[in-house]
């Protein structure tokens, strides 16, 4: 009872702030969800990012070996992910980027903070920053057919995790009036981001909903079964090995939905995926979270 308890005090908020931008939209209410995201992704996730590095106490070969460890299990995820389309006939264009990367940003970062404090959301800015320099990178020339290192090097949230990782190894911190800037302006982001996530999915239009089930149904079990032996592999300890879990299981990116409605890609069928998996999560995560902590 007190394992089921802890569960839904974790989760409860994340979905409840999904649920204000979901019930905010279909109230008729204007969110310009391209302004916010910018100043998510610009300015607040980086803030965050940099002064939750900065401010960790954690020993940096731990953070090595979740970085490693968080390398080889999005490697494994592709190859898993290309064999699965490959045999079930299915576009790569379209799916393979959906059944890569998960929602890192918006869910699980919130999610890692609320289940393993502070020390989990530092863990966690690490894989999703990974995810990020992977998505801008492969995941663009998977739908586009081109890459895009350029675009890696323009991301504020790839220099914020540079800077902070430098700071962390070298013992450096910024001014007390700095930091507390900063911070301020980082503690946006997860509200922002959640907020946001609820106005995406009410935005979308599932499209075939039966294979979007089992894609997601498959999707999740591949990644939990990867980063669980990924993270057994790299021996991380108790939180570490909960976030790189936790991150790499979280639902389809909002991300893949307007890569693929960049691109030219079957966008109907990545927002099919964004709500199922989405929904889906609703219950998975949860179960996964009382087996993890």
């Amino acid at each position: 009872m007190n394992l089921t308890l802890t569960v839904l005090e974790i989760v409860a908020p994340v979905f409840l702030l999904a649920a204000v931008g979901f019930c905010w939209v279909r109230l008729g209410f204007e969110y310009r969800i391209n302004f916010v995201t910018q100043l998510a992704m610009t300015l607040a996730i980086p803030c965050l990012i940099f002064t939750s590095l900065m401010q960790t106490q954690i020993d940096p070969a731990a953070l090595t070996a979740l970085s490693l460890a968080t390398i080889a299990a999005y490697l494994a995820l592709t190859v898993a992910a290309a064999v699965f389309l490959w045999a079930a006939g299915l576009h790569r264009r379209t799916y393979m980027a959906p059944m890569i990367f998960g929602n890192t940003g918006n869910l699980g970062l919130p999610l890692a903070l609320f289940a393993f404090g502070p020390e989990g959301l530092s863990y966690a800015v690490i894989v999703f920053a990974i995810m990020a320099i992977w998505t801008f990178t492969f995941g663009i020339w998977l739908v586009a057919g081109t890459g895009s290192f350029g675009k890696v090097l323009r991301e504020p949230l790839v220099w914020a995790t540079l800077l902070g990782g430098v700071f962390l190894w070298q013992g450096w911190q910024t001014p007390t009036f700095v930091t507390n800037t900063l911070e301020l302006i980082g503690q946006m982001a997860i509200p922002l981001m959640l907020i946001t996530l609820g106005v995406a999915v009410a935005r979308l239009t599932p499209g075939g909903i039966g294979r979007a089930v089992l894609l997601s149904v498959v999707k999740l079990a591949l990644c939990v079964g990867i980063a669980w032996i990924a993270a057994l592999a790299f021996d991380l300890e108790r939180v570490a090995f909960g976030v790189l879990v936790l991150q790499v299981a979280t639902p389809v990116a909002v991300t893949s939905y307007l890569l693929a409605e960049k691109y030219g890609a079957d966008a109907q069928a990545v927002a099919g995926l964004v709500v199922v998996s989405t929904l889906i999560s609703v219950g998975a995560l949860p179960l996964l979270l009382a087996v993890l902590l």
